[in-house]
């Protein structure tokens, strides 16, 4: 499967966009790394720099190295949106259930 995962308020906590202030939910980055671990493609979407136009690549890769995530892919092109409706998505509190 390709699981698309969002960074900020899933797999870490950021107030606003004080993405360098970031810090980690250890068991949601577990639940992800299990999935990496389980052969699934985990590619990380996120819309961190798109509204201000920052370049924050390497602070993310950074984090991640420095939190222990497991990925294949980091992708900071997400759209800016209030809220998603889609058939296909899963809470990080509902993973288990849906994806185990």
């Amino acid at each position: 499967m390709i699981i698309r995962v969002d960074i900020d308020n899933t797999i870490c906590r950021t107030n606003g966009c004080n993405y360098s202030l970031s810090t980690p939910i250890k068991e949601n980055i577990a639940k992800i790394n299990k999935l990496y671990d389980s052969g699934n493609e985990i590619i990380y979407w996120s819309s961190r720099g798109v509204g201000s136009g920052k370049n924050l690549h390497e602070l993310t890769i950074q984090q991640f190295v420095k939190w222990g995530v497991k990925y294949h892919k980091l992708e900071l092109n997400k759209p800016v949106f209030d809220y998603l409706v889609d058939d296909r998505t899963i809470l990080i509190e509902d993973v288990e259930k849906h994806l185990f």
